[in-house]
């Protein structure tokens, strides 16, 4: 794991949610876009030492939108930043982690992205994010 690269935030309303973090917070709007893949429209906002990805569901059947029927709104997941997914999850497994998918999915920004089961990480969700080569939204 590099560092922290952002902290997932799920979401009922994206255009609430702005407003609060960026009227109420500050925080500046880096981008906002969809991911097909994971039902979802995500804003990143530049918080100084890390990002925020907010989380908005797209469909009633994606992950996210199953987190807030269930959770609530709040935090969905920890992204850490890596360079080599496959080689990361290869080794996670090695350790007895298990993943949510044997692939990476495609992600924000080009990213691709793989999660740690949290049943294996102390009941947090984790997010492999690998950017290796494609910008930094």
């Amino acid at each position: 794991m590099k560092k922290v690269d952002h902290i997932g935030i799920a979401v009922k309303s994206m255009e609430e949610a702005l407003d609060y973090y960026i009227h109420t917070l500050g925080l500046e709007l880096l981008g906002i876009e969809e991911v097909p893949s994971q039902q979802v429209k995500v804003a990143f906002l530049d918080a100084g030492n890390i990002k925020l990805e907010l989380l908005e569901p797209t469909g009633e059947d994606g992950a996210v939108a199953k987190f807030i029927s269930t959770r609530g709104e709040g935090i969905h997941h920890v992204a850490f930043g890596v360079t080599d997914i496959r080689s990361s999850m290869a080794e996670l497994k090695e350790k007895g982690i298990r993943l949510l998918s044997d692939d990476p999915k495609p992600g924000a920004g080009g990213a691709e992205v793989a999660f740690l089961h949290p049943k294996s990480s102390f009941g947090v969700l984790y997010e492999l994010c690998d950017k290796s080569g494609k910008g930094d939204m």
